[in-house]
C-alpha cells in the first residue's frame, strides 16, 4: 500500500495505537483526518467528532469528511474498549454489550458508510483493526476477544464482496502495545513506536498483505496450528485470579 499522498480517516486516531498511526500516514506526506469522542487532546492533525455507538454520530461525521476530502480514499475504523467482565456475575452483561456495540457494530458502521464512496471511486483502502485476543482469548476480557473476532470474520467478508471493486481490505491484528497503560498490565506490551515501524513496514509492502501481523503477534494468531494454544490458554486464563472472590 502506497502511504504516501493519500487522504486517510481514522476512526479511533485520537489516541494510542490510532493517533501513533495517524501521525506516520502524516510524516509520510497524507492528509490525514482523526475521529473520536474527545478531539480536543489531538492539536497537530485535523479532528473530527464521531461517536461509532451512535448511527447518526457516524453519519455526520461521514459527511463532514466528505464535504471536505472528497478525494478521501483511505478509511481506518479502529474504535475500540477493552472491559474486563466476570461471568459468574450476571451485571457483566452491560461491558459485554458495550464491547460489541463498540467493537464489533462500530466497525461495521463505518464501514457502511464510507464503503459507497470508496466504490464510486474505483480504488481505495479500508483497514479494520482486531487483535491477537481475536485468535487466542483472554478470558479476563470475554467479550472483547469475541467482538475481534466477529470483526475478523466480517473483514475476510468484506474483502471477498468488494472484490473487483478496486477497495482493497487489510485487517491490523495488533499484541498488546505499550499504550492507555497497558504496561502496567502487560510488562510483555510492544512499544508504540517499534510496533509503528514494523507496521508501517508491513503495510507498504507490494503486494499488501491482507493481515499485518508484527513479530510478536504471530504466537497468537496461529497458536491453534501451532499446537500452542492450549498451553498459552491455560496461562492466559491465570489472570482469572485477579477477580473478586477467585
Amino acid at each position: 500500500m502506497d502511504i504516501t499522498d493519500r487522504t486517510v480517516f481514522i476512526v479511533g486516531g485520537t489516541s494510542g495505537i490510532g493517533l501513533g498511526l495517524a501521525r506516520r500516514f502524516a510524516a509520510a506526506g497524507s492528509t490525514v483526518i482523526v475521529g473520536g469522542r474527545t478531539t480536543g487532546r489531538v492539536d497537530d492533525l485535523e479532528t473530527v467528532e464521531i461517536d461509532v455507538a451512535d448511527g447518526t454520530s457516524v453519519l455526520r461525521a461521514r459527511d463532514e469528511v466528505l464535504a471536505n476530502h472528497p478525494d478521501l480514499d483511505v478509511v481506518v475504523t479502529m474504535a475500540g474498549v477493552m472491559l474486563m467482565e466476570d461471568l459468574r456475575d450476571p451485571a457483566h452483561f452491560g461491558q459485554a454489550e458495550t464491547t460489541i456495540t463498540v467493537n464489533l457494530l462500530g466497525t461495521i458502521r463505518v464501514t457502511d458508510a464510507f464503503t459507497p464512496h470508496l466504490v464510486s471511486r474505483g480504488s481505495g483502502d479500508i483497514i479494520t483493526v482486531t487483535s491477537g485476543i481475536g485468535f487466542l482469548p483472554f478470558p479476563l476480557m470475554p467479550s472483547y476477544g469475541a467482538s475481534k473476532a466477529g470483526v475478523h470474520a466480517y473483514t475476510e467478508s468484506l474483502r471477498a464482496q468488494l472484490a473487483g471493486t478496486g477497495v482493497a481490505v487489510t485487517e491490523l491484528i495488533p499484541p498488546a502495545v505499550a499504550t492507555a497503560g497497558q504496561e502496567k498490565i502487560n510488562p510483555a506490551a510492544l512499544p508504540l513506536e517499534g510496533f509503528l515501524d514494523e507496521v508501517i513496514g508491513l503495510l507498504s509492502a507490494t503486494p499488501t498483505p491482507h493481515e499485518i501481523v508484527v513479530t510478536a503477534a504471530n504466537r497468537l494468531r496461529w497458536a491453534e496450528r501451532d499446537g500452542t494454544y492450549a498451553e498459552l490458554l491455560e496461562a492466559r486464563s491465570q489472570s482469572l485470579s485477579t477477580l473478586p472472590g477467585r
